[in-house]
């Protein structure tokens, strides 16, 4: 008896992992074994398969595939059976059967699985870039961001910023304060990048008086002050016209309703580079 797992080709017409991954499953059930794995990405041609096929009866290897072309897969198992390899398919029958059950065509697109991990790990990564460069904390993110929101304390910057992270776009927002001066990197940032947020007066006061009372602070301090909220709204708009940025007033939006005005501004953009 041999200690020996057969070797194995992982033929794929994406790069391939998701055969691996099952293979390397499978072997770990047999704890002595050793195996030899050949992955073969990538493949977009009949004489490939061939080769691989020749290759896999002269070493005594079997096949395990991932292969969505139905062309491609049919020649791979016909090819296999006259050479007396064993084939595998890999995706197949579990394609097969979501197909049967939901009465669905699948999509037949190689790669559909790492698009997905990459659209994931985009989200990922903008939902950390959202974080750290939250309320101004670097004004280094202005230049990085794919978008940067401005505006007085309690205009849904940060949720914002966390919504459009999950759309997969990186965005820093900066609060404008009448006691600080704006960082320079806001005046020097591309055309379009900068969004201002504004809101109406009352609609503040009220946001902000009643943010004081879960806090159990008192609805008097200078946060909630009339005067004072007219200040900032001022400087805010001021600051907005230096930097000839487009604003959205917020007054009675949902979140989801300014994002998609922000993403319009975006693609707007982006579009004309």
């Amino acid at each position: 008896m041999t200690n020996h797992l057969p070797g194995i080709y992982i033929v794929s017409d994406s790069i391939g992992e998701t055969a691996e991954m099952v293979v390397r499953a499978a072997a770990s059930q047999f704890n002595s074994g050793t195996m030899e794995i050949r992955r073969v990405p990538n493949i977009s041609d009949f004489d490939t398969l061939e080769e691989i096929v020749n290759n896999a009866a002269l070493s005594n290897f079997i096949i395990a595939y991932t292969l969505v072309v139905d062309e491609m897969a049919d020649f791979l198992e016909t090819k296999a059976e006259e050479a007396g390899v064993l084939c595998i398919d890999v995706l197949g029958p579990l394609i097969s059967a979501f197909k049967s059950v939901s009465q669905i065509e699948p999509r037949k697109e190689p790669g559909l699985l790492r698009k997905l991990d990459e659209m994931y790990y985009r989200r990922i990564e903008a939902v950390e870039f959202a974080v750290r460069y939250d309320d101004g904390k670097d004004p280094r993110g202005i230049k990085l961001a794919d978008i940067v929101l401005v505006g007085v304390s309690r205009t849904s910057k940060t949720p914002l910023s966390m919504y459009l992270a999950h759309k997969r776009i990186k965005v820093a927002n900066v609060p404008l304060v009448p006691e600080v001066n704006p960082p320079e990197e806001l005046f020097k940032a591309e055309k379009g990048k900068v969004i201002g947020l504004t809101v109406k007066p009352d609609l503040l006061y009220h946001i902000r008086t009643e943010r004081l009372k879960t806090l159990g602070l008192k609805g008097q301090a200078n946060y909630a002050n009339e005067n004072r909220i007219q200040e900032e709204l001022e400087f805010s708009n001021e600051i907005m016209k230096k930097l000839g940025c487009p604003v959205i007033d917020v007054t009675n939006k949902a979140v989801e309703e300014t994002a998609s005005k922000i993403l319009e501004i975006y693609y707007r953009r982006i579009s004309n580079v």
